[in-house]
Formats: structure tokens, sequence, C-alpha cells
């Protein structure tokens, strides 16, 4: 005899995976593109499932008393997966997973009783991810999985009456912890603890927790831009004058003629001062900047120039703005760390009207990732310092 399971729905399942998508590309105009990438990777590990013997016995034997029961809850589990990236802290990700099978044997009185699960299915996740260096993150994951559970049965005695076979797909929730290191920009390796919510062979609600080493792929990921520190400041030779030679004893000398001072002019990579199209200054940025006002000590200067530039992308006014937030922010920094008189410091954006590239050297026809990296010289902050030591 054949025991048979009505399947749930899949309306609930595809309307929570459709919401989590939608909620997440509603997100999207807040996000900084710079770090947006596809992915893929494969999954193996262990899954252990809380298998209940004997409530397994008395669903598909009600009214027969259990004696004893064993059970073997532990089997390979693998994935295989995709998603993307939005930035550094959020993914979406979907894939199918199987998750091995499991099974118990229990003797009842006038005979025994034995049966064998498996389980694969479909998940979509919200993975968030907390970076503690560049390359090493904890990850925290949620989302929705629909299981498609497979069951056989037999017995001897009183239990040879049990369904010989049974089918049941069902919907619920999934969490997971874990964390990845970046071997290299096209492979990361991912350890992870996960817990699946599902359904046993007669209807009862029950856990598959399951542990795993991932292998990652990213792919259409923006090449990492490295930028050389900034050059050491260098402050003007002081200037010496020779006074002219008197004409006529009593003619007083001639007045002594100094040159003015030669300005020297510092200048900063935008993609080290601050993050993709912001104005705030990065811990990266206020290194440098240190490092600039310590080369400043013991220098008389008279005046001092921030100038922001950026790239052509974008509109001129935008541009422009951007440029000028910057260029006040870095004027700030330097006032507000104690560096600086204000008196003699300014800032003035110029936006994208002094490119250091031309169009020859960055087509627009090339791919946006690598206009984006040609153009990099153009995003930039240059600092004019005119004075002597």
């Amino acid at each position: 005899m054949t025991h048979s399971t009505r399947r749930p729905s899949l309306r609930p399942t595809l309307q929570l995976m459709c919401l989590a998508g939608l909620s997440t590309f509603l997100a999207l105009p807040a996000i900084a593109q710079d770090t947006s990438h596809y992915y893929g990777g494969v999954s193996v590990g262990q899954s252990k499932t809380q298998t209940d013997a004997a409530g397994l016995t008395s669903g598909l034997l009600p009214g027969v008393g259990v004696l004893n029961s064993t059970t073997d809850e532990k089997d390979t589990a693998y994935k295989l997966f995709g998603g993307y990236q939005f930035n550094r802290n959020i993914a979406l990700e979907g894939g199918y997973f199987d998750l091995g099978k499991n099974s118990f044997s229990s003797a009842v009185v006038g005979g025994t009783v034995a049966g064998e699960s498996k389980v694969r299915g479909l998940n979509l996740d919200l993975v968030g991810t907390l970076p503690f260096t560049e390359r090493f993150s904890a990850l925290a994951r949620v989302g929705v999985q629909h299981a498609w559970s497979k069951s056989t049965a037999s017995g001897t005695g009183a239990g040879a009456g049990v369904a010989t076979s049974s089918k049941r797909d069902d919907s619920g929730v999934k969490v997971g912890l874990g964390l990845q290191y970046e071997v290299s920009p096209a492979v990361w390796i991912r350890g992870e603890v996960e817990r699946y919510r599902i359904k046993n062979a007669v209807g009862q609600r029950t856990n598959v927790d399951v542990a795993t080493v991932s292998l990652v792929f990213p792919f259409g990921r923006a090449p990492v831009q490295r930028v050389a520190a900034a050059p050491a400041y260098v402050a003007p030779a002081p200037v010496v004058v020779t006074p002219a030679p008197q004409v006529v004893i009593v003619t007083p000398p001639a007045p002594v003629v100094v040159a003015a001072p030669v300005p020297q002019r510092v200048n900063f990579s935008a993609d080290t001062l601050f993050g993709f199209d912001a104005a705030t200054v990065r811990p990266e940025g206020r290194a440098e900047l240190d490092k600039f006002t310590g080369q400043l000590q013991g220098t008389q200067f008279d005046r001092i120039v921030v100038e922001g530039h950026t790239d052509r992308k974008g509109s001129a006014a935008y541009n422009q703005a951007l440029s000028t937030e910057r260029a006040e922010s870095v004027k700030a920094y330097l006032v507000n760390t104690g560096k600086v008189d204000p008196a003699k410091i300014s800032a003035v954006g110029k936006g994208e009207s002094m490119p250091v590239t031309t169009a020859a050297d960055c087509s627009d026809k090339l791919p946006r990732a690598q206009l984006i990296t040609c153009l990099q010289p153009d995003r930039r902050v240059e600092v004019e310092v005119t004075g002597t030591r």
C-alpha cells in the first residue's frame, strides 16, 4: 500500500521570494555600484536531521506500542548556488541543496518498522557580510526554502501494513552563520552552519542542521584600484638675494627684491580620500592627510589652496558640486586637527574642467569598469602650498 500526502501550494513560497527580491532591488539606487558583482559557488559538508523515531513510528503505525528505536541522522550534504553582491555588506543568493538522507528503525509490539527519507530543494537567501579586515568577514543569512522529501518505509509482523513510500513538498525558513576569507579576487572560501526547517514523512516539523565548506567564484567584479602614496612634500630652498651695488655713496642702497615663493602642489587620489560618490574623508584618507601635515611642520606658509577635481562621468553640475564638497571636507579636516590656520586655507571645486586624461586616452566606448579605472587620475584633490621654510 502507498501512503500519499497532500502537497501544499507553492504560492506562499513564491510570494516570499518575490518580496525578498523586490525589496532588495528597490534599495539599489542608494547603493554604490563600484563593488557590485555576480558570483557562483559549490558547498559540501555534513547534515544532521533531528529524527524522532518514536513519533515517526506512531505516525506510520498508530496504536502500536514502541519498544525501542535507533536512528541514523547524519549524511553528506551539498549545495550549488549563485548570487548578486550589491555592495560589501548585502547580497541576494539562490541555490539548489541536497541534504542527504536519514533513517530509523523501531521495534514495536509484535513486529518492526523501518524508514528512510531523502531531502532536496531550492532556497533564496538575503546574506549580510560584516568585514573584519580587507579579506576576512563574518556572514549571516536568512531566507526561505522549498524542500522535496521522499520517504520509504517497511515493516514486519504488526508493522507489515505501513506505507511503502511517500512524497512531500513543503516551504519553510532557513538561517545560517559563517565566516568568509578572500584567498584572491577570484576565489573565496566560506565555512557555514545552517538550519533548515522542514516536515518529515508524517508531517511533523523538524530541523536539519548543515555544516559546509564552500568555494565561491566572483565574476564581473571591478578590479581593486591601488593608489600610490602621495609624494613627500619638499619645501622650496631659501632664496638668497644680493643687494644692488651703490652707484653714489650718498645714494641709499637699492631695496632688496626677494623672489616670490614658488607654490608647491601635492596630488591626492580621491579614491584614497573618499568612498565612491562620497565626500566624507575615510580613515585611509585621514592617514594620508596626517602625513602631509606632518611634512608641513616647521614650514612658514602664506596660504594653502585645496582644489577638488572629478572625472567626466555624470553631469557637469553634479561633478562641480561633488568636487566642491570634497575640497571643503579636506579643508575642514586640516583645520579641525589644529594643523592649519583657518585664515590661511581656502577650498574650491573645479568639477570636470581640468582633467588629467584625454578622450583619446579613455574612450567612452570602453566597458564601464575599464572606463572608471582609466579615469582614476582625474578624480583627485590637489593641495597648493605657498611658503618658505
